[in-house]
Protein backbone atom coordinates (compact mmCIF):
# COMPACT_ATOMS: atom_id res chain seq x y z
CA UNK A 1 0.00 0.00 0.00
CA UNK A 2 2.55 2.19 1.32
CA UNK A 3 4.77 1.55 -2.55
CA UNK A 4 1.00 2.54 -4.32
CA UNK A 5 1.06 5.51 -2.50
CA UNK A 6 4.74 6.94 -2.85
CA UNK A 7 4.32 5.79 -6.58
CA UNK A 8 1.19 7.71 -6.83
CA UNK A 9 2.51 10.45 -4.97
CA UNK A 10 5.58 10.27 -7.63
CA UNK A 11 3.52 10.88 -10.78
CA UNK A 12 1.48 13.45 -9.30
CA UNK A 13 4.96 15.77 -8.73
CA UNK A 14 6.22 14.81 -12.02
CA UNK A 15 3.57 15.97 -13.58
CA UNK A 16 2.85 19.36 -11.47
CA UNK A 17 6.97 19.96 -12.66
CA UNK A 18 5.56 19.13 -16.28
CA UNK A 19 2.51 21.91 -15.57
CA UNK A 20 5.39 24.39 -14.02
CA UNK A 21 7.47 23.63 -16.74
CA UNK A 22 4.92 24.59 -19.62
CA UNK A 23 3.66 27.70 -17.75
CA UNK A 24 7.01 29.02 -17.83
CA UNK A 25 7.91 27.91 -21.66
CA UNK A 26 4.76 29.97 -22.31
CA UNK A 27 5.67 32.61 -20.60
CA UNK A 28 9.22 32.94 -22.54
CA UNK A 29 7.09 32.39 -25.81
CA UNK A 30 4.97 34.88 -25.11
CA UNK A 31 8.14 37.41 -23.90
CA UNK A 32 9.34 36.18 -26.83
CA UNK A 33 7.24 37.27 -29.12
CA UNK A 34 6.80 40.44 -27.45
CA UNK A 35 9.84 41.45 -27.52
CA UNK A 36 10.28 40.52 -31.44
CA UNK A 37 7.02 43.66 -32.45
CA UNK A 38 10.60 45.92 -32.79
CA UNK A 39 12.63 43.62 -34.73
CA UNK A 40 9.43 42.70 -37.15
CA UNK A 41 9.30 46.74 -38.57
CA UNK A 42 12.73 45.66 -40.52
CA UNK A 43 13.04 41.76 -40.39
CA UNK A 44 9.26 41.66 -41.45
CA UNK A 45 6.49 40.01 -38.97
CA UNK A 46 7.59 36.24 -40.33
CA UNK A 47 11.29 37.10 -40.16
CA UNK A 48 11.54 36.82 -43.73
CA UNK A 49 13.83 39.98 -44.35
CA UNK A 50 13.95 43.02 -46.14
CA UNK A 51 16.96 44.50 -48.14
CA UNK A 52 15.61 48.17 -48.18
CA UNK A 53 16.37 48.01 -44.34
CA UNK A 54 19.77 46.20 -44.80
CA UNK A 55 17.78 43.43 -42.82
CA UNK A 56 18.40 39.80 -43.73
CA UNK A 57 16.15 36.82 -43.45
CA UNK A 58 16.40 35.60 -39.89
CA UNK A 59 13.56 33.34 -39.69
CA UNK A 60 14.40 29.50 -38.48
CA UNK A 61 18.26 30.49 -38.36
CA UNK A 62 20.02 28.48 -35.36
CA UNK A 63 19.15 29.17 -31.82
CA UNK A 64 22.57 29.76 -30.33
CA UNK A 65 23.70 31.48 -33.27
CA UNK A 66 21.38 34.19 -32.89
CA UNK A 67 21.86 34.65 -28.79
CA UNK A 68 26.09 35.12 -30.12
CA UNK A 69 25.26 37.85 -32.46
CA UNK A 70 22.60 39.54 -30.65
CA UNK A 71 25.71 39.44 -27.37
CA UNK A 72 27.81 40.96 -29.73
CA UNK A 73 25.53 43.62 -30.89
CA UNK A 74 24.69 44.04 -27.20
CA UNK A 75 28.47 44.06 -26.16
CA UNK A 76 29.57 46.43 -28.82
CA UNK A 77 31.66 43.88 -30.73
CA UNK A 78 29.77 44.11 -33.75
CA UNK A 79 27.75 47.13 -34.78
CA UNK A 80 30.08 49.70 -34.20
CA UNK A 81 32.24 50.12 -37.04
CA UNK A 82 31.05 53.88 -38.82
CA UNK A 83 30.86 52.08 -42.61
CA UNK A 84 28.73 49.13 -41.13
CA UNK A 85 25.27 50.84 -42.15
CA UNK A 86 23.05 47.94 -40.88
CA UNK A 87 25.17 46.87 -37.84
CA UNK A 88 24.97 50.82 -36.85
CA UNK A 89 21.49 49.95 -36.56
CA UNK A 90 21.35 46.76 -35.01
CA UNK A 91 23.39 47.91 -32.14
CA UNK A 92 21.04 50.65 -30.45
CA UNK A 93 18.47 47.62 -30.81
CA UNK A 94 20.15 45.13 -29.00
CA UNK A 95 20.27 47.80 -26.36
CA UNK A 96 16.21 47.53 -25.29
CA UNK A 97 16.96 43.29 -24.72
CA UNK A 98 17.74 44.35 -20.70
CA UNK A 99 18.55 41.02 -19.49
CA UNK A 100 19.96 38.13 -20.27
CA UNK A 101 16.39 36.56 -20.33
CA UNK A 102 15.30 39.17 -22.80
CA UNK A 103 17.81 37.92 -25.19
CA UNK A 104 17.21 34.28 -24.93
CA UNK A 105 13.56 34.64 -25.12
CA UNK A 106 13.91 36.64 -28.86
CA UNK A 107 16.57 34.11 -29.77
CA UNK A 108 13.82 31.16 -28.70
CA UNK A 109 11.55 33.25 -30.52
CA UNK A 110 13.09 33.28 -33.74
CA UNK A 111 14.22 30.08 -34.20
CA UNK A 112 10.60 28.46 -33.80
CA UNK A 113 9.86 31.00 -36.72
CA UNK A 114 9.67 28.77 -39.97
CA UNK A 115 12.87 29.08 -42.04
CA UNK A 116 12.43 31.96 -44.52
CA UNK A 117 13.67 30.80 -48.88
CA UNK A 118 14.45 34.86 -49.78
CA UNK A 119 14.46 34.45 -53.59
CA UNK A 120 17.85 35.38 -55.20
CA UNK A 121 18.34 39.18 -56.45
CA UNK A 122 21.94 38.65 -57.52
CA UNK A 123 23.26 38.20 -61.04
CA UNK A 124 26.40 37.66 -62.58
CA UNK A 125 27.89 34.63 -60.27
CA UNK A 126 29.12 31.57 -61.70
CA UNK A 127 27.99 28.46 -59.00
CA UNK A 128 30.45 26.03 -60.98
CA UNK A 129 33.40 28.80 -60.12
CA UNK A 130 32.30 29.42 -56.89
CA UNK A 131 32.07 25.78 -56.01
CA UNK A 132 35.81 26.00 -56.27
CA UNK A 133 35.96 29.23 -54.38
CA UNK A 134 33.69 27.19 -51.48
CA UNK A 135 36.72 24.71 -50.83
CA UNK A 136 38.28 26.91 -48.19
CA UNK A 137 34.54 27.01 -46.38
CA UNK A 138 33.84 23.32 -46.28
CA UNK A 139 35.67 23.07 -42.60
CA UNK A 140 33.24 25.23 -41.20
CA UNK A 141 29.83 25.75 -42.99
CA UNK A 142 30.29 22.17 -44.33
CA UNK A 143 29.00 20.85 -47.79
CA UNK A 144 25.12 21.51 -47.30
CA UNK A 145 26.07 24.77 -45.91
CA UNK A 146 24.45 23.73 -42.81
CA UNK A 147 26.48 25.07 -40.09
CA UNK A 148 28.66 23.60 -37.37
CA UNK A 149 28.23 25.28 -33.95
CA UNK A 150 31.19 23.93 -32.62
CA UNK A 151 33.12 25.88 -35.17
CA UNK A 152 30.89 29.07 -34.43
CA UNK A 153 29.57 28.73 -38.10
CA UNK A 154 25.86 29.34 -39.13
CA UNK A 155 23.68 27.90 -41.61
CA UNK A 156 24.42 29.84 -44.65
CA UNK A 157 22.38 27.82 -47.65
CA UNK A 158 19.09 29.55 -47.50
CA UNK A 159 20.26 32.81 -47.14
CA UNK A 160 19.54 36.10 -48.65
CA UNK A 161 22.04 36.32 -51.43
CA UNK A 162 22.99 40.05 -50.91
CA UNK A 163 23.25 39.90 -47.17
CA UNK A 164 25.71 37.08 -48.05
CA UNK A 165 27.34 39.40 -50.70
CA UNK A 166 27.19 42.57 -47.76
CA UNK A 167 28.96 40.23 -45.01
CA UNK A 168 31.44 38.92 -47.59
CA UNK A 169 32.30 42.65 -48.13
CA UNK A 170 32.69 43.90 -44.89
CA UNK A 171 34.56 40.91 -43.21
CA UNK A 172 37.02 41.37 -46.09
CA UNK A 173 36.71 45.00 -44.90
CA UNK A 174 37.49 44.54 -41.59
CA UNK A 175 34.07 46.60 -40.36
CA UNK A 176 32.10 43.71 -39.53
CA UNK A 177 33.30 43.55 -35.86
CA UNK A 178 35.79 42.24 -33.49
CA UNK A 179 34.34 39.07 -32.36
CA UNK A 180 36.40 35.83 -32.80
CA UNK A 181 34.64 34.75 -35.58
CA UNK A 182 34.53 38.02 -37.88
CA UNK A 183 38.52 38.16 -37.47
CA UNK A 184 38.56 34.28 -38.65
CA UNK A 185 36.64 35.16 -41.49
CA UNK A 186 38.60 38.16 -42.06
CA UNK A 187 40.66 35.49 -43.24
CA UNK A 188 38.52 33.62 -45.38
CA UNK A 189 37.22 36.55 -47.01
CA UNK A 190 40.29 37.78 -47.84
CA UNK A 191 41.26 34.39 -50.31
CA UNK A 192 38.34 35.70 -52.79
CA UNK A 193 39.99 38.63 -54.86
CA UNK A 194 36.92 40.26 -56.39
CA UNK A 195 33.11 41.31 -56.35
CA UNK A 196 33.19 38.69 -58.93
CA UNK A 197 34.89 36.06 -56.59
CA UNK A 198 32.08 36.29 -54.25
CA UNK A 199 29.16 36.66 -56.52
CA UNK A 200 30.47 33.41 -57.72
CA UNK A 201 31.04 31.51 -54.41
CA UNK A 202 27.51 33.01 -53.38
CA UNK A 203 25.87 31.49 -56.47
CA UNK A 204 27.37 27.87 -55.72
CA UNK A 205 25.95 28.65 -51.70
CA UNK A 206 22.46 29.35 -53.50
CA UNK A 207 22.56 25.95 -55.10
CA UNK A 208 22.99 24.59 -51.70
CA UNK A 209 19.88 26.18 -50.11
CA UNK A 210 17.74 24.32 -52.80
CA UNK A 211 19.42 20.48 -51.99
CA UNK A 212 19.02 20.87 -48.24
CA UNK A 213 15.43 19.59 -47.48
CA UNK A 214 15.98 20.45 -43.89
CA UNK A 215 17.69 23.12 -42.22
CA UNK A 216 20.29 22.78 -38.81
CA UNK A 217 18.98 24.13 -35.88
Amino acid sequence: MRSTSSFVAAVAMAALALVASSSVRAADDARGQELYQLCAQCHGAAGEGNQLALAPAIAGLAEWYIKAQLHNFRSGARGTHSEDTGGLRMYPMSQTLKTDADLDAIAAFVAALAPARPAPVLTGGDPARGAQFYQVCLACHGPDGAGNQAMGSPRISGASDWYLLSSLQKLKAGTRGTYPTAVIMRGMAGTLPDEQAMKDVIAHIMTLSSQTAAVAK
